[in-house]
């Protein structure tokens, strides 16, 4: 066990955007320590290509943006937290624009595109790869402060608790092998989604639900983990990831074609590939059954395409497809957890002192599906919000210490395996790629009631021996096992107990709802 003892005002636990733009602010209020468990860039707002959604043009409103929010997730959302997002949108992107993110322009304007569910060019952008230019505007700006520490190849795998309240977290160095209590006044989850809990996924390998997995087992109330959202076109072609096609594409022009090279949407939405994307994604798992579907961009010409989409273009050509030239492979993937820890529009959690915001967190914004370019925006507003709340709670609060609730002799009797055996190393990528596998092909993009629940019996039989392997002695591979049992486990919980199909969660034989 290591000596070290880490004290902050500010703890926040994952490095995406959310993460980011609440440390930044943050810091004009006390030391902050950002905890990230691979490198600072790596997290699912980096791959995020299409953009942020803010009403940016006269001709559109923030009613129209409500609707269609309201509409994409099947009136499930909570109306209070969307007009809230909405309405602070463009504040939002003005406060992105003054921290150096280069959004496109053109004639000294905004370029905006329209994305599926969307009835405006509302998406503002950085060519295909926005997730990207934010976080490395938001990490330049953190870089230079004093009052910023961040700790890289840190994984948090268990909340610090004292009478009821959050007062830090456990921390796996996995450079120096050792665990670190990390105490803090207020401490925040922004750890991002789920996705890797399924076999076909376009999520960075760090998306393994940490944050939703370390609050449930904390106590946290979690809310709607069945809206795991698919995305429709990720790439699909033998021995190749699942790499992301962004909305845009579809956006811009790009249409759907069948295994007979006939467009198909129009027989499924009136808004054919502009649908919003669980019914995409739907009607595309319908095609495939047919044979293989295809994203068609090649009539926009060959300068188009590279000016507007250059990062998508330069990945597919390295997997061997020109996107003006060749017709692009596409099925659906994981992409979104729409549930998460249950929080307010200021990011409180059921546990005081713990914080949440981003993809981690169930504001009740996405309803039982996300609008697309919802979740950029979705991180900024509510990790912005939550810093009133936040600055809030520390005014009552005193510096944490290491003889809090025992917890220097919990942290000894943590072993920890500085080399894995092979068998071991076996066990652990068996137990990963069996939930993956049953997550997809039963707790997927149309689900079986029955299916599902021998899915969660499964998962059940399997936890008394994941346990056992955490027992003997953690690494960052385990710990990322058991988050994935754990939100795997409770995505299937979730999605049997609601008996209707709407939005992202669709069973067979189950009355289905858009309203």
């Amino acid at each position: 066990m290591s000596q070290k003892i880490k004290t902050y005002d500010f703890l926040v636990i994952g490095s995406g955007i959310a993460g980011l733009n609440f440390a930044l602010q943050a810091s004009r209020y006390g030391t902050v320590a950002i905890v990230t468990k691979k490198e600072l860039m790596e997290s699912n707002s980096n791959y995020a290509q299409g953009g942020i959604a803010a009403v940016l043009d006269a001709r559109d409103s923030f009613e129209h943006h409500v609707n269609d929010t309201l509409v994409a997730g099947c009136f499930l959302n909570d109306q209070k937290a969307v007009a809230i997002m909405v309405r602070q949108a463009p504040q939002e992107i003005r406060r992105l624009i003054a921290l150096g993110v280069g959004f496109n322009r053109e004639e000294n304007r905004l370029c905006l595109t329209q994305e599926g569910g969307h009835s405006a060019r509302r998406i503002a952008h950085v060519q295909d790869a926005t997730g990207k230019e934010i976080e490395r505007a938001l990490i330049h700006n953190i870089r230079k402060h004093k009052k910023i520490e961040t700790c890289e190849s840190h994984a948090a795998f268990d909340l610090i608790l004292t009478k009821g309240a959050c007062r830090g977290a456990l921390v796996f160095d996995e450079e120096t092998q050792t665990i670190i209590p990390f105490f803090a006044k207020a401490t925040i989850l922004a750890t991002g989604g789920a996705g890797q809990a399924y076999e076909r996924n376009c999520n960075p390998k760090i998306a393994t639900g940490d944050g939703i997995a370390i609050a449930a087992r904390a106590g946290a109330a979690i809310q709607d983990m069945e809206f795991m959202q698919f995305h429709p076109t990720a790439l699909a072609k033998k021995g190749k990831p699942a790499f992301l096609i962004s909305e845009t594409v579809r956006g811009e022009g790009g249409i759907l074609l069948n295994a007979k090279r006939k467009p198909f949407m129009k027989r499924y939405h009136p808004k054919k590939e502009l649908a919003p994307r669980d019914i995409v994604s739907r009607a595309i798992f319908t095609e495939l059954k047919h044979g293989p579907v295809f994203l068609d961009i090649r009539h926009k010409g060959s300068r188009y395409i590279k000016k507007r989409f250059p990062y998508i273009y330069n990945q597919l050509w390295w997997f061997g497809i020109r996107m003006d030239k060749d017709l692009i492979p596409i099925a659906p993937a994981a992409h979104y957890t729409c549930g998460g820890i249950h929080t307010t529009a200021e990011g409180e959690t059921s546990i005081p002192g713990l914080f949440a915001f981003g993809e981690v967190a169930h504001t009740g914004v996405h309803g039982a599906n996300r609008l697309a370019s919802n979740s950029l925006l979705e991180c900024m507003v509510f990790s912005s919000r939550a810093l009133s709340s936040a600055k809030k709670y520390l005014r009552h609060q005193t510096p944490a210490c290491l003889g809090e609730a025992g917890y220097e002799s919990r942290i000894k009797k943590i072993p920890i395996r500085k080399k894995m055996t092979p068998a071991t190393n076996k066990k652990i990528t068996a137990y990963k790629k069996n939930i993956q596998t049953l997550m997809w092909k039963h707790v997927g993009i149309v689900r079986q009631e029955k299916k599902m629940k021998q899915t969660l019996q499964k998962l059940k039989k399997m936890e008394p021996a994941i346990e056992e392997l955490f027992r003997t002695g953690i690494t960052a591979d385990m710990l990322e096992l058991r988050s994935l049992h754990t939100v795997a486990s409770l995505i299937t919980a979730a999605a049997l107990q609601r008996k209707e199909s709407v939005g992202c969660h669709f069973v067979d034989n189950y009355a289905y709802s858009r309203n």
